[in-house]
């Protein structure tokens, strides 16, 4: 059965918040979790990967596709602090989650600004220096390819996107995708940049 948070924008569980304990870019950070968003109460294996897998980020505008909590988010945050991380999610409780833990983290750190917001409340003309996602693999082949299709082009040349996506899930056959996506048009070099535990850490440098 699809997973309820990656479709619902309002989840249906009891809003109960909760303290989460964890470390991103090197600090310890008491931020807080709920019901109905992905990895709802801790790090989750396949986004600690991807963070161990991924240089710092540029300046300018960043985008965490996916944000759940705000884990890649703040992340990017704490590294680039003159940035500024666009946090995208259909899941208002997400949205609200991540903002109230990027208040958090700009009070004890300097941390960029992060902007959670809904899909069609990111202006169309905004285009990003780098993109970081662990994306809703769950959703289906079709649905993802439309979600990777809708954003990936939004990256600017010479810009890198980095995704981390099960091996058995499908990883191999989305970097094929990505090579030939389906308008024919190749968005850049994709290759796999690291592999842990069953996951692929995979990028796209933007052509």
């Amino acid at each position: 059965m699809t997973e309820d948070h990656y479709f619902t924008a309002r989840p249906a569980s009891s809003d109960e918040r909760f303290p989460i304990h964890v470390t991103l870019a090197d600090q310890d950070l008491h931020l807080e979790g709920a019901p109905g968003v992905f990895s709802h109460d801790r790090l989750d294996l396949g986004t600690s990967i991807l963070l161990r897998n991924v240089p710092p980020p540029p300046p300018g505008d960043l985008l965490d596709l996916g944000c759940g909590w705000g884990a890649i988010a703040l992340t990017m945050g704490l590294l680039r602090p003159d940035a500024t991380v666009w946090a995208v999610d259909v899941n208002e409780r997400a949205l609200d989650l991540t903002r109230r833990n990027a208040e958090r983290v700009s009070e004890r750190f300097p941390c960029a600004t992060v902007v959670p917001a809904l899909p069609e409340a990111v202006p169309e003309e905004l285009t990003f220096d780098a993109i970081w996602s662990n994306p809703p693999i769950r959703v289906g082949k079709a649905a993802l390819h439309n979600l990777l299709a809708a954003w990936l082009p939004r990256l600017k040349r010479g810009g890198e996107a980095y995704l981390v996506v099960q091996r058995n899930l499908g990883a191999d056959s989305l970097v094929d995708w990505m090579r030939a996506p389906g308008d024919g048009q190749p968005w850049g070099a994709v290759e796999r940049v690291g592999s842990s535990k069953g996951f692929r850490v995979l990028r796209l440098k933007r052509a």
